[in-house]
């Protein structure tokens, strides 16, 4: 064999190893990144009902299909060391829905009911942030909604929203719930919200300045301190349970198809001392809500948003928003994030059958 040809057949040899261990690189490479992908854990993998919902979030950006679906800094899971979460966070202000000045990382259920038709939603989360910013005046500041029933027609208002809220320097916060009145008539600007405590404070409980907070409530639910919530309808009933480690567990009825608010001389004296200063004392359909079409709400709805407090002394919170800038907002504290480990959905059932 002449010397040209042993080196034909050496650069032959050397071409085939090198591509052969391209080859391998490029499989090793390709393995890798197929382990990592099955590795991922999303949202719908720590909550399989997630298929029942679309989800609008902080920056405006919304899915229909939530399946492998995440959004950095606003919807992705994170792990406590012991336990999958799927994170819902949402600053002070973003871009917000049509019907409200609220910015919501926050699902929303794609099929409709009626009271009379029920469902039921349960939801196992912990709140771990609220807006340190606000006005200690205003009912809606440091506060976050978790969990509500939302009207689809008619005025579109809220049967129930779910709340957690802490006054700054607080270590407890208060869990309760709140109760839009279904506005009798075509006007909707008298609509108010009748708030029940469930641990700690009910919402009417403010300071007495833009800084002055109430005491702290000695039977609150603390940032990071897991609770669970039932929203059952069953035949126009709405039943309500609230459970807590350490806590006594809180349950509630109210009536979706006949009004406990339908006279001036019915409205709760709650009321006339919230709302007296933004002149809202409408009174409910006589009907309430029944006939008219609902969905399920869940995730974080931040309360707190920039707008005067002397122009709205329930809703306008005066919170920091850097003028819109998230990350701004997220490193100073301004804005809400929730943390759910655990929820379902499914048909309402009778209270015994719980």
């Amino acid at each position: 064999m002449n010397t040209k040809t042993i080196k034909s057949v050496r650069l032959s040899f050397l071409l085939v190893g090198m591509a052969f261990l391209l080859n391998s690189c490029f499989n090793s490479a390709k393995k890798t990144e197929t382990t990592e992908e099955k590795a991922k854990v999303y949202p719908s993998d720590v909550i399989p009902i997630m298929e029942q919902f679309s989800i609008l979030c902080g920056d405006g950006t919304s899915f229909k299909d939530l399946i492998k679906k995440e959004h950095k800094d606003f919807f992705y899971v994170t792990n406590d060391g012991v336990t999958d979460w799927v994170v819902y966070k949402t600053p002070n202000s973003g871009i917000t829905s049509r019907t409200s000045s609220n910015t919501r990382t926050e699902l929303g259920q794609t099929e409709t009911w009626t009271p009379e038709e029920g469902g039921k939603l349960t939801g196992t989360l912990k709140v771990q942030h609220v807006s340190t910013s606000g006005d200690a005046r205003v009912a809606a500041s440091y506060s976050v909604v978790v969990g509500q029933i939302h009207g689809k027609e008619g005025h579109e208002n809220e049967p129930l929203k779910i709340f957690y809220k802490k006054f700054p320097g607080h270590k407890k916060g208060s869990v309760f719930w709140n109760y839009e009145i279904n506005t009798a008539g075509d006007d909707n600007s008298g609509r108010w919200d009748f708030s029940t405590a469930v641990w700690g404070y009910d919402m009417s409980v403010v300071g007495t300045s833009p800084d002055t907070y109430p005491a702290e409530p000695e039977e609150g639910i603390a940032l990071g301190e897991e609770f669970s919530y039932e929203i059952n309808v069953y035949e126009g009933i709405m039943y309500l349970t609230f459970k807590s480690k350490g806590h006594e567990t809180k349950t509630f009825t109210k009536n979706l198809l006949k009004s406990d608010f339908s006279t001036k001389e019915a409205i709760p004296q709650q009321i006339w001392d919230l709302y007296a200063a933004i002149g809202r004392d409408g009174v409910e359909r006589e009907n309430a809500y029944a006939g008219e079409i609902q969905n399920f709400k869940q995730g974080a709805y931040n309360q707190t948003n920039g707008k005067n407090p002397e122009e709205n002394i329930v809703w306008y919170t005066g919170s920091e928003t850097y003028n819109g800038d998230i990350e701004k907002q997220y490193a100073n504290g301004c804005y809400a994030e929730v943390w759910f480990k655990d929820a379902s959905i499914g048909p309402g059932s009778a209270p015994n059958k719980q």
